[in-house]
């Protein structure tokens, strides 16, 4: 049984020892740097402020201008190609609210200048070609989707994709932020554009490879337990030793015993990141009665355009002052029509159609709301001022304070709501705990009690995946060995003596 472990555990070794070099070091890198993504933060710090001075049409005016039957649906006020539009039913629509003319084609000049807004430079010093096949920075998309799809490159590295089916930029890169790709998302999401633009093939080398190597990992520290002996019954450099190995044998086995509980929980949480085992879908929240759009809808839904009349976008920019606004939604908060100004990134305004401007809400108020939408299953509330086990982010962007409401369910389910908007910001129930255990737990150590006190989570982090990056250049050696022994051809019962030698004492 021994020989035969340890014959496995060698030649799957032999077949992934790579893939888990490029895993461990790169995880120390997309610590720091992601791929590279437009976010909506990044739309919102380069979108150019609306100016009131240039709407001429009132909300009902400009979705009337569609002909479109029935009651409007979401809407908000935004900019496009430096003028002022509506966009409806979350951009499906978008009007003009200088003129009411519907947007509908996007010229090549209207692409070139959402290029040069985006980047603030002129598109006469950029290399302009048209993206028909996915390249490394657009593996996550869909070309067909985007085409015509333009890439406009400018001498100092800077990239922006624009897609001309709606104007907007998809892709921005620098020449630090695909380095930093290269340094850390590439090589440990595999996406090697010729193994990701197709996903389900890159799907099953990700989940094959990390299952495959949670078994290798088992093996070995199985190997290496049976192997150890408390008592130091062998001998190494003429002393008593409890592992039987020499060279990057007993490097590999030592590493192992240290960090091969780790490589375990690891290979096998990055397999959960792939979602490969099929779960139950129709049933949740809404069988047990809490529907999450219940409590969204009564915190922040959507109103009549009539509503606003009282009060017109235009009047509710000019109360914000001086300050300029991106973005300017119409919602409502508790049946109430409010607009909800977004400034910047993380800084928005709330402007009651029935009121003053004001930066938040009360809590208090909004735990009504939720308690009133809840019924009887709501359980208690409170204000959180720090990130909690199912609410944090690393990079600490995430709202805070937040409301926390948690219900008295089967699955205790839990809402967090941000004061400032009024919107739900994070959500979590019992069904959701494979993914936030045993994948963010393990994968990531995103523990609050070490989370919350960086950088002793980057010191715990690093030292893992140096630990694993060490067990992997052991591997590695091993295996060039094993494959230049058997390249090279052995002589008759080689084979043999090589399981012997895994076996053999130092001296």
């Amino acid at each position: 049984m021994k020989r035969a472990l340890i014959f496995i555990h060698r030649w799957l070794g032999v077949a992934l020892c790579l893939i888990f070099l490029l895993w461990f070091p790169s995880a120390i890198g997309i610590m720091y740097w992601d791929f590279p993504d437009v976010r909506l933060a990044d739309r919102v710090s380069r979108a150019e402020p609306i100016d009131p001075l240039q709407i001429t049409l009132s909300p009902s005016e400009a979705f009337a201008r569609l002909g479109v039957e029935g009651p409007a649906p979401s809407v908000r006020l935004t900019t496009f190609d430096s003028r002022p539009v509506y966009q409806f039913d979350d951009g499906a629509y978008v009007v003009y609210a200088d003129t009411g003319e519907q947007q509908i084609e996007v010229s090549d000049a209207m692409v070139r200048r959402a290029a040069e807004a985006w980047t603030k430079q002129p598109v006469s010093r950029a290399r302009v070609e048209q993206v028909t096949e996915v390249d490394q920075w657009t593996v996550q998309m869909r070309i067909a989707d985007l085409a015509p799809l333009w890439k406009f490159s400018w001498p100092d590295g800077e990239q922006v994709y624009v897609t001309q089916t709606t104007g907007e930029v998809v892709q921005h890169t620098t020449t630090g932020s695909r380095l930093g790709a290269y340094a850390g998302a590439i090589p440990h999401w595999l996406y090697f554009t010729p193994l990701r633009k197709n996903g389900p093939r890159w799907s099953r080398v990700v989940i094959w490879s990390s299952g495959i190597g949670t078994l290798a990992a088992i093996l070995g520290v199985v190997i290496g337990a049976w192997m150890y002996s408390p008592s130091r019954k062998y001998r190494y450099a003429g002393a008593p030793s409890s592992i039987p190995y020499r060279g990057q044998k007993r490097w590999h086995t030592v590493l192992g015993l240290i960090f091969g509980v780790a490589t375990i929980t690891w290979a096998f949480s990055g397999m959960l990141s792939m979602d490969p085992f099929p779960r139950e879908t129709g049933g949740g929240l809404l069988e047990r009665g809490i529907d999450p759009q219940t409590i969204r809808s009564a915190l922040r839904g959507e109103t009549s355009l009539a509503a606003f009349a009282a009060k017109d976008p235009r009047e509710a920019i000019r109360q914000l002052g001086n300050v300029p606004v991106k973005d300017l939604e119409f919602t409502s908060f508790a049946g109430e029509p409010i607009y909800v100004a977004t400034l910047g990134p993380g800084n928005t305004r709330i402007v009651p159609v029935n009121g003053a401007p004001m930066d938040g809400f009360d809590p208090r108020r909004i735990v009504d709301v939720v308690k009133a939408a809840g019924g009887a299953g709501m359980a208690d509330t409170s204000v959180l001022t720090q990130y909690d086990r199912y609410y944090l982010d690393r990079r600490r962007q995430r709202p805070l304070p937040v409301v926390l409401a948690r219900f008295h369910d089967a699955q205790n389910t839990r809402f967090y709501i941000d004061p400032k908007t009024a919107r739900v910001v994070g959500s979590y129930d019992d069904s959701a705990w494979v993914n936030r255990w045993l994948y963010n737990g393990l994968h990531s150590l995103n523990f609050p009690w070490l989370y919350n006190y960086r950088p002793l989570w980057d010191i715990v982090v690093i030292t893992f995946m140096l630990g694993g990056t060490a067990l992997c250049v052991t591997s590695l050696i091993l295996a060039w060995r094993v494959v230049g022994r058997k390249l090279r051809g052995v002589v008759p019962g080689a084979s043999r003596n090589s399981v012997s030698d895994d076996l053999a004492l130092a001296d």
